[in-house]
């Protein structure tokens, strides 16, 4: 039996490698609760399969429904953790979501996508695609989900996600925009928490985690001028922390925005004095109920 190699040849913000191709993160597995009725908020959520091969997955929330006439707006929100960490169904992403649903009176459709190592990138874009396809296979309320078909509106649909979950949301957009969805189904706005983006020493990491990368200038990377021209939304909510890497990246997104051609609206937040999705944990503190409110807001009167 080969003995292992301790030698590490590549070391990044969240993991290194050793020289026998061995990974080792540097943070444990997030443990993964159940989805559960919420008494409080009359939130419900259950997990559905999209997919079996590759392996896509993702929770509903439904918050309490007073006239099943009126229709809901929809959330599809996408996890962060560096694209190989994390999950929907983590403590801290469910009640997130489970809070947002609740305040914001919207469905939401929160993905779990393939991670690295198990299912390197683009397997987090193509999941995250393939979940928002499903979801508009339901604009004509004869989709498999019933809750989707009874309650969603499919022409108020918002897509929102932090850290890489932002980044993957942008893409998401950005293929809207290129290649549009089914009839009947509008992307009202986006919503960017602390997002990745190319530019910082983290580039390498992302590179190293797609073997198929395009290099520095890979759209998925550093988003592409023509992309954001064409952003299929109509309204984008971009929010940067004071204390956070990336902060910068995420001002230079809605600057470059702005700048593009995109006829939409943009609006910038900048959470003073905190760091990286400090909002997650610890969500009862008062600038993550802000971000909170505003995320909410920007759902809600829209």
């Amino acid at each position: 039996m080969a003995s292992q190699s301790n030698e590490v040849v590549k070391e990044f913000r969240f993991f290194k490698v050793f020289k026998d191709g061995r990974l080792e993160f540097f943070m444990p597995p997030v443990e993964k609760i159940p989805p559960s009725d919420d008494p409080n908020t009359g939130v419900r959520s259950k997990d559905v399969v999209i997919s079996l091969d590759p392996p896509v997955s993702a929770r509903i929330f439904l918050p309490r429904v007073s006239d099943p006439a009126r229709k809901l707006p929809l959330l599809l929100y996408i996890h962060g953790g560096g694209f190989s960490m994390l999950s929907a169904f983590s403590r801290n992403y469910h009640d997130f979501v489970s809070t947002v649903a609740a305040e914001a009176g919207a469905i939401a459709v929160s993905v779990e996508y393939g991670l690295f190592p198990a299912r390197p990138i683009p397997a987090c874009y193509e999941d995250s695609w393939a979940v928002l396809r499903w979801v508009a296979g339901h604009a004509g309320g004869d989709g498999a989900e019933p809750w989707l078909n009874e309650h969603a509106d499919f022409g108020r649909v918002f897509i929102g996600g932090d850290s890489a979950g932002g980044n993957i949301s942008h893409t998401l957009a950005a293929r809207v925009g290129s290649i549009g969805l089914p009839r009947g189904v509008r992307v009202v706005g986006v919503i960017l928490v602390h997002p990745y983006f190319g530019g910082t020493d983290d580039d390498q990491m992302w590179l190293y985690m797609c073997p198929t990368n395009g290099g520095l200038s890979d759209p998925r990377l550093k988003p592409a001028k023509e992309d954001l021209a064409r952003l299929g939304c109509e309204k984008v909510l971009v929010f940067v922390a004071e204390k956070d890497h990336l902060m910068e990246l995420g001002i230079g997104y809605y600057e470059e925005l702005k700048k593009s051609g995109w006829t939409g609206s943009a609006e910038l937040v900048k959470n003073l004095g905190e760091e990286h999705c400090f909002h997650l944990r610890d969500p009862e503190h008062e600038k993550a109920v802000e971000v909170k409110d505003k995320f909410v807001s920007f759902i809600k009167h829209s």
